[in-house]
């Protein structure tokens, strides 16, 4: 997702965001642990994607 596409969601709903990209970043790495993953490039995405959240999650809980 785009930077601006999180910044649409409420702070609840990134903090869900937050923990189901973390979930999916863990069934990724299980995955390339066992050599069954195919694209080694959504690791690096997921983790991107958990980043922006975290940050748009800190600049929205500023303004309040």
């Amino acid at each position: 997702m785009k930077a601006s596409e999180f910044r649409d969601l409420s702070i609840e709903e990134l903090e869900v965001k937050e923990k189901e990209l973390a979930e999916a970043l863990f069934n990724l790495k299980f995955q390339h642990a066992t050599g069954q993953l195919d694209n080694t490039a959504q690791l690096g995405k997921t983790q991107k994607d958990i980043a922006r959240v975290k940050t748009i999650l800190v600049e929205k809980r500023r303004e309040q």
